[in-house]
């Protein structure tokens, strides 16, 4: 049941969504744990909607080709207009590595920044995590992105930052939240795409 408003009652300042995405391995969740410190000590308000949490609720374990992906990528985005439309914060961790998904979401978003994490197809491979990288070498996985299935990075993100290691991931934290000068993106007027 969505909200009923109330006389005099005064929408929220949509939050800010910061998109975090990359690749497999890129560091997405950790970088995105780190912001949320640095949104926490700054006293705002903010909700972590992390890619493998969601796709494990939305039930799409076994299912990572192109079109489950997309389909999967517009439901977190969805979700993220309606926490952010309600005054929090949203850090999304997520591959989604979609053109598509990325106009959708400058769009409707009123206030949104894109953060890719760019990290190397050598590091990516010598951290593997889940083993998403020696599973796809040996077979036993397909539609990975990256590899076998195609990804479109981001045409124009907010910032690109590399996740080599040369920085911890609280310094990439505090480099996303002074991109928008510790305070809300600045708004945008929602231009609304199907």
């Amino acid at each position: 049941m969505l909200p009923v408003p109330i006389a005099g009652d005064t929408p929220p300042s949509p939050g800010t969504v910061f998109w975090i995405t990359g690749l497999s391995g890129a560091g997405k969740s950790t970088v995105a744990a780190a912001l949320r410190v640095e949104l926490a000590a700054a006293g705002r308000s903010h909700v972590h909607l992390d890619g493998d949490a969601l796709r494990a609720i939305f039930a799409d374990m076994n299912r990572h080709d192109r079109a489950s992906r997309i389909a999967l990528a517009r439901r977190y985005a969805g979700l993220c207009k309606l926490i952010s439309d309600q005054g929090h914060d949203v850090v999304c961790s997520t591959i989604s590595l979609f053109h598509e998904i990325h106009d959708w979401n400058r769009a409707n978003l009123a206030r949104y920044l894109e953060v890719f994490l760019d990290v190397d197809h050598e590091t990516l491979r010598s951290r593997d995590p889940k083993g998403i990288y020696r599973g796809a070498r040996s077979g036993a996985i397909k539609d990975v992105a990256g590899l076998d299935l195609a990804v479109e990075f981001p045409k124009a993100p907010d910032l690109t930052l590399r996740n080599d290691g040369r920085e911890s991931p609280q310094q990439l934290a505090r480099t996303i939240l002074a991109a928008t000068g510790g305070r809300a993106a600045p708004a945008r007027a929602p231009e609304r795409v199907r």
